[in-house]
């Protein structure tokens, strides 16, 4: 989540923009493992997650009764840039949540198929039209250039229940279904950093924004400056560097030294940002505060920088997902970890793993209410009456019906030489995690999510 560093050019994004922690390359499809599922059933547990009771179970549901469904299986459309980033994230989290689920009895008795469409990067548009033409859903999936495709879905009626929106046009879009509150229409920092700017009070009139520079960065830089402002603050110093990145960081750590900067927000890879911060230690200055956001969340961050993050204090916001290193304390997360163990020995459980677990269980939950009678209206409306979806416990509490509104939790992480763990001075008020009721701040000068009328259709089409 939305980490909004991808910057929408191939360097930030072979690096798995937007991504929080990498794993292994996946050893093989969802779409193979789910197929052979259920002869795992012996060692899978059973279908309650969390606090869901009962998501995945055997039953007697027949008949095709929409595009993707037969008596037997159902096709879900799960859209990533793996071909390009090699990133396995989403592939994984298919891979254990169909295994799983076709191990219990699928939906009433139906299998669920991941069939993964395969953006290359560029070629989302072609991907979306593939699953347009084959898909009941889209689920678990997110791509960097997604808002380029929701004119493609949304003319084909195509349901998303997306594990992370990247671009403005496509968080909170027609029939997407999240199950965590994220928009370019609210800021989701504002808690963040005004709890930045209480444990370092000196900060907040000396913020700056490194980024690399492209459009979506741009979007991203307005979007922290607003914040900081809503929030007492002044964005004293945007400093760009070339999208492809530098070899040298120097002049970079020694302009934000001039300029008598206390706090800054990257957004690259998080190899640049440990080769920025050994240029500032390497020149004798330590800031506050550097929001490493979640691209930086996950080990490879941390055992890059090792001892150097005792040097520089670096924070992630997770915007109301639960922290994977607490996971032996929240029954939902520890499940996802003893399944990935399960089905997908090897791979690592990230933030974007759990967000798209989260919208998978979302759609099941959904398409179970429905029963034999399956259908695209059926689920989309059944999501929809999730009004405090949590996911079984991954997430905090979220109003999938109303996806424009403010975010109202946060959790923030410091990364450490032995790893993230809970920032040290942040005081959780829900669920012993989340701080929740953080106030709003309207973002101006985005652009609007696409709806159905932009492309012709309602929702009275959807069948």
């Amino acid at each position: 989540m939305r980490t909004l560093a991808c910057a929408g050019v191939a360097t930030l994004l072979a690096a798995g923009c937007g991504r929080a922690g990498g794993g292994q390359a996946a050893s093989s499809t969802p779409k193979a493992v789910a197929s052979s599922a259920s002869s795992a059933a012996s060692t899978a547990s059973g279908g309650d997650f969390g606090t869901l009771s009962n998501v995945c179970h055997g039953g007697s549901a027949s008949g095709g009764t929409d595009q993707g469904v037969t008596s037997s299986s159902i096709d879900i459309g799960v859209l990533s840039d793996y071909g390009f980033t090699k990133d396995p994230e989403l592939l994984n989290a298919a891979k254990v949540f169909t295994s799983w689920c076709d191990a219990n009895g699928g939906i009433d008795g139906r299998k669920l198929v991941a069939d993964i469409h395969d953006t290359q990067l560029m070629q989302v548009v072609p991907a979306m039209a593939k699953a347009c033409a084959s898909d009941f859903v889209l689920a678990g999936g997110s791509a960097a250039f997604d808002g380029l495709a929701v004119t493609q879905r949304l003319k084909c009626l195509l349901p998303d229940f997306d594990a992370q929106p990247v671009m403005p046009q496509a968080a909170g879009s027609g029939l997407a279904v999240s199950p965590y509150t994220f928009n370019f229409s609210y800021s989701p920092y504002s808690g963040y950093y005004k709890w930045l700017f209480g444990q370092y009070p000196g900060s907040s009139q000396h913020v700056a924004v490194v980024y690399g520079q492209s459009a979506i960065t741009e979007l991203d830089a307005s979007m922290v400056a607003q914040t900081v402002k809503a929030d007492g603050g002044t964005v004293a110093s945007n400093v760009t560097f070339p999208v492809t990145g530098v070899t040298n960081w120097t002049p970079y750590a020694e302009a934000i030294k001039n300029k008598g900067i206390k706090g800054l927000t990257f957004y690259g890879t998080p190899q640049w940002l440990v080769a920025f911060e050994q240029a500032l230690d390497n020149i004798g200055y330590k800031l506050d505060w550097i929001d490493a956001n979640t691209d930086a969340y996950g080990t490879a961050f941390t055992q890059i920088a090792g001892a150097a993050l005792s040097q520089q204090h670096n924070y992630a916001d997770l915007m109301g997902i639960f922290p994977v290193e607490k996971a032996s304390s929240n029954p939902a997360v520890s499940k996802i970890v003893d399944l990935y163990k399960q089905y997908a020995p090897g791979q690592q459980v990230t933030l974007q793993g759990l967000q798209a677990i989260s919208a998978w269980l979302l759609f099941a939950v959904s398409a179970e209410s429905c029963g034999a009678d399956l259908t695209r209206s059926c689920v989309y409306n059944a999501a929809l009456k999730q009004t405090a979806w949590t996911g079984g416990g991954i997430n905090a509490p979220a109003h999938v019906a109303q996806p424009l509104t403010a975010p109202k939790c946060f959790d923030i992480e410091q990364a450490t030489p032995s790893g993230w763990q809970p920032a040290a001075g942040f005081t959780p008020n829900t669920d012993g995690v989340y701080s929740c009721g953080q106030s709003s701040v309207k973002l101006s000068g985005m652009p609007q999510p696409v709806q159905l009328p932009a492309v012709g259709e309602s929702l009275k089409n959807l069948k």
